[in-house]
């Protein structure tokens, strides 16, 4: 009985940084997918470098092409976007 009561303070331990710190951080890595996900032509985006750019193409390969000053195109691999700005509506 006293050895059980031994690891008891180490599984609340583990139990608190699971739902302080782990928990929080997968639930944050799966908004990101999603918004990944989600983008699309002509949707303002900005990079994980701080280029703020527009969507012009979306590749399958993870790659994204924007466009970040008139006929100046950069491709950008999807997962370093940092945030969208501005989403354009889908098309009817």
């Amino acid at each position: 009985m006293e050895q059980i009561a031994q690891f008891v303070p180490l599984i609340l331990i583990f139990a608190i940084m699971y739902f302080l710190l782990i928990r929080p951080q997968q639930k944050k890595v799966k908004e990101h997918q999603s918004m990944v996900e989600a983008l699309r032509r002509g949707d303002q985006v900005v990079t994980q470098g701080g280029v703020i750019g527009k969507v012009s193409k979306v590749k399958d390969d993870g790659e994204i092409e924007v466009e970040i000053a008139d006929g100046v195109k950069v491709r950008v691999v999807k997962s370093t976007i940092a945030q969208v700005l501005t989403k354009t509506e889908p098309a009817s």
